[in-house]
């Protein structure tokens, strides 16, 4: 196993459209790290008390945006952690310049069709309802990759097992 040269003295922000894998992958990188894992959407959800789906629905996109930048801030405490955030948290530009400044932002980047294939998996994503995955997918990485690269590190996500960009996250880590 790799470990990163120096060791983690910040929060690692998994940012990247939804689907590439920021939980799952979150959740092995930190174990790999022996550090804390926070999912942005779970600590979103508890604030709230509704799910996400939910407070899309009864409130909206820019309430929903607003409260997850607010726990995001939070969740940045500068202690190393990982945490995996909401596919539009990064297109924030208070998020997005918190995130770069206080933590180390890597990007995970899927082609279409295996974000399609992993979004079937799961009913829950509200930016889906009732509209075609590959369409919104590829609308939304048309607007959002080139916001998304502007993290530091960019790591492919291959439809191969999560622990292959476990791997390649640590190898960036460690440069």
């Amino acid at each position: 196993m790799q470990v990163p040269a120096r060791p983690l003295d910040r929060p690692i922000v998994l940012v990247g459209l939804m689907g590439v894998g920021k939980t799952t992958v979150g959740r092995r990188l930190a174990q790999k790290l022996d550090v804390p894992f926070v999912d942005a959407d779970e600590e979103i959800e508890a604030a709230a008390g509704l799910s996400i789906s939910e407070i899309f629905e009864r409130f909206g996109e820019p309430y929903f945006r607003d409260g997850e930048r607010r726990v995001i801030a939070r969740l940045i405490d500068g202690s190393p952690k990982v945490i995996a955030t909401g596919g539009g948290a990064f297109m924030n530009d208070r998020t997005r310049a918190l995130i770069l400044e206080r933590a180390i932002a890597v990007w995970l980047k899927a082609d279409i069709e295996t974000l399609v294939e992993r979004v079937r998996r799961r009913s829950t994503r509200p930016l889906l309802k009732n509209r075609d995955p590959r369409q919104v997918l590829s609308e939304l990485a048309a607007v959002r990759d080139p916001v998304y690269a502007l993290a530091p590190i960019h790591v492919r996500s291959q439809p191969s097992p999560h622990e292959a960009t476990v791997q390649s996250i640590l190898r960036a880590l460690s440069e």
